[in-house]
């Protein structure tokens, strides 16, 4: 495995909000902008960013995606890190968009997939941070639920590691912890019955376990399985990770502007 750390760092960093944020889930970018503002990081929003580019390529268009992720690298080009809060469009940056350049490499695709960090790598790799001084009020039982887009590095550690620390928090094992969710990009709407039955196993295995939340770094992973869980009449509260890290802050000294800004 290649060193999660040799990646560029700095107190400046560039964000890259994703399609679920900013058609769903903006609470996880502007969690996102908070934590690193309560380390000390500013972050700066290149607003002519559309897409990672993942959609088209998981649907075999090579050609729309080359185009959506040349924009991409235009857009966050330079040298700041990029920040990513999601697993699944940093591995898009970092390999997938690399595998369909790789018979006419571009300097710039290079160039952004050496920079980007899943923002928990960045936090706990990149930062060194090892432990969150967060408190939930009361215990609480996490299911963290790991993303196949995550496996091979170092992120799932991070994760399970910083959660731990927080006090009153306890990150719970559960069947089949590595099993895909079943979200899968286009998998999904390619094949929704056989993705419906992964997500109603996985989320078998993790109600077994009574958790208090589920938790994880892909807001794909955790739509989906929220979204079974309520039809199914069994919902489960579930966060993104940094919005863990920063709703367990919330009440100290350490954040003290709920809607921090962001630099574009």
């Amino acid at each position: 495995m290649a060193n999660p750390t040799a990646r560029p760092l700095g107190k400046r960093v560039l964000l890259m909000g994703t399609c679920l944020c900013d058609a769903f889930y903006d609470d996880v970018a502007r969690a996102t902008v908070e934590v690193l503002e309560h380390l000390g990081i500013s972050v700066e929003y290149p607003e002519d960013q559309t897409c990672c580019s993942q959609p088209a390529f998981n649907s075999g268009d090579w050609t729309a995606s080359r185009k959506v992720a040349k924009h991409a690298a235009e857009v966050f080009a330079g040298e700041l890190p990029v920040i990513v809060p999601s697993g699944s469009c940093a591995a898009m940056n970092r390999h997938g968009n690399l595998l369909q350049f790789e018979e006419n490499p571009d300097p710039a695709i290079s160039s952004l997939a050496n920079r980007t960090w899943e923002v928990i790598d960045f936090i706990y790799n990149g930062l060194g941070i090892k432990t969150w001084p967060g408190r939930f009020e009361k215990p609480t039982r996490i299911a963290f639920h790991r993303s196949c887009h995550s496996r091979g590095t170092t992120t799932g550690e991070a994760v399970r590691t910083l959660l731990s620390s927080i006090e009153n928090a306890e990150v719970i094992p559960f069947g089949q912890q590595e099993q895909c969710c079943g979200f899968g990009g286009t998998f999904s709407v390619t094949f929704p019955h056989i993705s419906g039955q992964m997500g109603t196993l996985k989320l078998d295995h993790i109600l077994d376990v009574k958790p208090d939340m589920l938790a994880g770094i892909d807001m794909s992973c955790l739509m989906h399985l929220s979204g079974l869980a309520t039809t199914q009449g069994r919902p489960v509260p579930h966060k993104h990770t940094i919005q863990i890290l920063r709703d367990t802050l919330v009440g100290q000294s350490s954040i003290t502007n709920p809607q921090s800004s962001i630099h574009r």
